[in-house]
């Protein structure tokens, strides 16, 4: 059989503290790992930004160790859980050690996971311009900013203009998606389509049941 250790990550005390984010990631990782054959090892917890490099993630260092040590694998829930950096998931593929992406499947390739880091990467930075065209649009209007209700604010506008891309996403994949539900696929046979098909979730992943009817109920078939 094979062996894999995961790994879990969340950016802040509080969500450590509380374990929220935490236990869902394990439990994705322990569902696909069963489903997959792999004999988990262990799994390791870490509460680290993801802005930081490998030398600011001990626990990433140590499940990377024993990793190589046993020929294992690293399994993590989805790759942002790594780092949403390209240079980053670059260094961390040079440590010989093969990572294993649950969102994305068993059997993407480096070359795939780089571009998959490569979208994220584009929509850190997508939504960091978002934000800060918010806070200029308040600052414009003679908001004193530094106040969190004003930051709140802020992040409030950018992630409505997240809401907007992701209805027009929805919109331009509607007739695609209409066509597979009249006739009579369920919402996992166009997912596993759509992924066939190479097309992205507008997050840049894979598809799968949710990720679809999400999709679907921002419109009505």
């Amino acid at each position: 059989m094979r062996q894999a250790y995961g790994y879990c990550r969340v950016s802040t005390g509080e969500q450590g503290d509380s374990r929220n984010g935490l236990e869902a990631q394990m439990a994705e990782i322990k569902r696909f790992a069963g489903a997959q054959g792999y004999e988990l090892l262990g799994i390791s917890e870490e509460v680290a930004s993801g802005a930081l490099d490998l030398r600011g993630r001990p626990i990433l260092q140590r499940v990377l160790a024993r990793a190589r040590q046993h020929k294992a694998v690293v399994l993590v829930s989805k790759l942002d859980r790594l780092s949403r950096d390209v240079a980053f998931i670059s260094s961390l593929m040079a440590q010989g050690v093969r990572f294993v992406v649950a969102e994305l499947g068993d059997d993407v390739d480096p070359f795939v996971l780089h571009l998959f880091a490569a979208l994220a990467e584009k929509e850190r930075q997508m939504i960091s311009q978002r934000t800060k065209a918010a806070l200029a649009q308040l600052k414009a209007k003679g908001v004193r900013l530094g106040n969190p209700t004003n930051i709140a604010l802020a992040g409030s506008l950018g992630r409505q203009a997240q809401a907007s891309q992701a209805d027009e996403f929805a919109a331009r994949l509607r007739p695609t998606v209409k066509r597979m539900r009249d006739a009579g696929m369920s919402l996992r046979a166009i997912a596993q389509e759509l992924n066939a098909q190479g097309t992205a979730t507008a997050r840049g992943g894979a598809w799968d049941s949710k990720t679809v009817g999400n999709v679907i109920a921002r419109w009505e078939l």
